[in-house]
């Protein structure tokens, strides 16, 4: 009798259980290399699976030795592309082709397998795969009552995160550093697990890293060379809340049931964020409302009445298309936090359909600030008109977000009249922030008491930029800036730079006040007591001995563009300096870059600080 096992029944340690009660007894085991190669694939990338094949093939080996069995190795190794393509049936294929020149059995615990093996006509049998009980992990005895997360790493005693929501800390909770038979134990039952419980599923499955949501449980398992050592990490949820446990319920609730919204649940992480989003999810869905949820990986503890979607063929945008086809009243987004989570979320919104999104922030405004650049500016009170900040576990600012065509705060003429979005307190009703468009600049300037003291307003501080960017522009010098009122200022240069600023007939500088809607002087430092940096208080400009902050940056030059590489940025919203000098602001492209165009004003005003030696920074704006 000659047998031919697959993968899975290998995997499974099925066929030397049966051979020990003498049920294979003297059979021939013909394991194709289609096998051993898969099963090596997979052990290489770290998975359990690879790993449990490859121990069955040992116990094979040692049974040929034993004389109970003859094991035979034959065919050819399945080819990269072909291991790539596992999942279409590629190494089933090979390993069919095996049996079918030897005439044998198939064995497989597949049943994939097995209904294609007898619809070709090949004699198969198909061997139950093997079940258990599961009654709890093994990992779950680090848990108690107040620990939300558990972390595991070879060489390190056990960790956890242990307290309230906001008040958590970082312990140790064991008193020997784990070794790697131990973590692989705990890695193996926590995937054997995943495979045979009803509540257990693999989220993500890469090579060196591994993500499974069990039950309430959130584990990541993470392998060189990804990691730098085994490691695991679990995370469940400590508490569960309804929206009635917060401040602003009453009102939160009315305003979600009016009509659908765009809403920011943002706040620092581990503040409570997802258990705030799980409490609304749950109102909507008592509610009436058809709520569904987008996530990667999906952890959210939410009712079985809402369906929790991840991302289809690893992409949100195919998730939002599917769920546009769904229409729910209400999606809640876990985690947005790129450039494309953004883009979905706007694209789901615009389209009708009610959005709770999930993002980092260390303050409310900030949540709102992360739209800039991402979303067209008109279009962000349509996409979010609703921010949530969440500060250990309780709500501690609500914003709502309009616009109004009205003259920005600060600013006096009549016809600097713009579409601004205003951000005010959802208590009080009153502005906190105003976002416009400033001299072909998106600002956001804090108004009110959101001021944060200092002499300056905020709308003082982007008129000095502007004009002090106006006037470098053609100045050679140094150049300084005192405001004067609300729509007038000082300008204070070099006596060489007098002519090129006025220009001919004070055309230059009548350009610049209409294009800023401010009255300025130009006068020269010798005019001025003290001469540079004198009494004039409130200059804008550093000139090279300034203190430069944020990361210094070496600008590059191509035919068409003046380009600052800024790796791992792409989507923030930055200001670049020199020596401390604010020259523009500008959003950092996908490719981690800004570009400036050459013959533009930013252009000229940037290169002549680089020909100048100045150092060249970036600060997040």
């Amino acid at each position: 009798m000659e047998l031919v096992p697959d993968t899975s029944v290998i995997i499974d340690g099925r066929i030397s259980e049966r051979v020990d009660a003498g049920e294979f007894a003297g059979a021939t085991v013909v394991i194709p290399e289609a096998v051993v190669g898969e099963l090596e694939a997979q052990a290489n990338d770290g998975r359990e699976t690879g790993w449990e094949g490859l121990e069955e093939l040992q116990r094979l080996v040692a049974l040929d030795e034993a004389g109970e069995i003859t094991v035979e190795y034959v065919g050819r190794r399945p080819e990269a592309l072909e291991k790539r393509d596992a999942g279409e049936g590629e190494i089933d294929a090979l390993i069919r082709g095996v049996a079918t020149d030897r005439a044998a059995t198939l064995l497989t615990s597949d049943d994939v397998q097995a209904e294609v093996a007898e619809a070709k006509g090949f004699e198969v049998t198909y061997i139950e795969p093997e079940t258990r009980t599961v009654d709890e992990l093994a990992i779950e005895e680090f848990f108690d009552e107040e620990t939300m997360s558990l972390h595991l790493k070879v060489g390190v005693a056990a960790m956890a995160k242990r307290g309230s929501v906001g008040e958590m800390r970082y312990e140790t909770i064991g008193e020997e550093p784990l070794t790697e038979t131990a973590l692989r134990e705990y890695a193996a039952d926590v995937e054997e697990a995943a495979r045979h419980h009803p509540e257990g599923f693999v989220e993500l499955d890469e090579p060196g890293m591994t993500i499974i949501q069990y039950r309430e449980y959130r584990i990541a398992i993470a392998r060189p060379p990804f990691s730098d050592g085994l490691e695991i990490t679990a995370v469940r949820p400590i508490i569960q809340t309804t929206l009635e446990d917060y401040e602003y319920a009453n009102d939160l609730r009315d305003r979600l049931l009016e009509r659908q919204r765009g809403v920011l649940i943002s706040g620092s992480p581990g503040a409570g964020k997802s258990t705030f989003a799980q409490a609304v999810a749950g109102f909507l869905s008592e509610s009436g409302y058809a709520v569904k949820t987008m996530e990667k990986p999906r952890d959210l503890q939410v009712g079985p009445e809402i369906t929790q979607y991840t991302a289809l063929d690893g992409r949100m945008d195919k998730t939002a298309d599917s769920l546009l086809m769904v229409r729910p009243d209400y999606t809640i987004y876990d985690e947005v936090r790129k450039t494309h989570d953004f883009e979905v979320f706007a694209d789901m919104r615009l389209a009708g359909v009610g959005m709770v999104g999930v993002v980092h922030a260390t303050r409310a405004i900030d949540a709102l600030q992360r739209l800039i650049g991402r979303v067209e500016l008109g279009l962000i009170p349509q996409v979010v008109d609703t921010v949530v900040y969440i500060e250990a576990g309780q709500v501690a600012k609500v914003y709502d977000v309009v616009t109004e065509v009205k003259v920005p705060e600060g600013l006096m003429e009549e016809d600097l009249a713009r579409p601004v979005i205003m951000v005010r307190d959802f208590e009080t009703n009153r502005p906190e922030y105003e976002i416009y468009t400033f001299n072909q600049q998106v600002v956001t300037v804090p108004v009110g008491d959101a001021d944060g003291g200092g002499d300056d307003s905020g709308v003082d501080r982007i008129a000095k930029k502007e004009i002090e960017r106006e006037i470098r522009s053609v100045a050679r010098g140094h150049v300084e800036v005192d405001l004067r009122g609300p729509n007038t200022a000082v300008v204070w240069v070099e006596e060489s730079d007098i002519s090129s600023v006025i220009g001919k007939g004070g055309g230059r500088i009548s350009d610049i006040e209409d294009r800023l809607g401010i009255d300025i002087d130009v006068r020269t430092f010798d005019e001025r007591e003290g001469g540079r940096g004198g009494s004039g208080g409130g200059a804008s400009g550093g000139g090279p001995g300034a203190s430069v902050r944020g990361t210094a940056v070496t600008p590059e030059g191509t035919s068409r563009h003046v380009v600052i590489p800024l790796d791992g940025h792409a989507g923030e919203t930055v200001e670049v300096q020199a020596d401390g000098e604010y020259l523009f602001t500008a959003t950092v492209s996908r490719g981690g870059e800004i570009q400036v165009s050459r013959g533009s004003a930013i252009a000229e005003e940037l290169e002549r600080a680089i020909d100048h030696g100045r150092t060249i920074t970036v600060v997040p704006s």
